[in-house]
């Protein structure tokens, strides 16, 4: 099978760097997967969970929260405003972004923001869900 550059930037680190076959995005306008030869796109992304396919059955997972995803037809590159690898992720973790979005949509007034931060919550509760904490 074809595979493409995917290269995964967090604040601290680069958190991937290698050929895959496939790539699940939390976009901002909806979940997408990639694949070689993708159209050239430059997307948003949301809370959620990043899916990468190493090859068939093989992947990792990735919590990101934000930020923005460059595709091209041989390359992925996602620079998140925060990203956790799986198997670094905690209850206490979650249940503080938890904690600390819930803050945030007490602070605001803005509507629209008060959509986006419920959006979050409900992405951060479903990974938890997800993780069997």
């Amino acid at each position: 099978m074809a595979t493409f550059q995917f290269d995964l930037v967090g604040p601290e680190r680069i958190l991937y760097s290698g050929a895959v076959d496939a790539v699940q995005l939390p976009g901002s306008e909806g979940e997408m997967t990639v694949l070689p030869g993708h159209a050239p796109v430059l997307t948003t992304l949301k809370t959620g969970m990043l899916v990468i396919t190493e090859s068939p059955q093989h992947g990792k997972r990735v919590l990101v929260r934000g930020g923005f995803a460059e595709i091209n037809a041989t390359s992925l590159t996602v620079i998140a405003e925060r990203a956790t690898p799986i198997e670094e992720l905690t209850p206490a973790i979650i249940d503080a972004d938890i904690a600390a979005a819930e803050m945030l949509y007490d602070a605001t007034d803005d509507y629209d923001r008060k959509i986006e931060i419920e959006g979050q919550i409900a992405q951060l509760r479903e990974a938890k869900v997800a993780l069997s904490f």
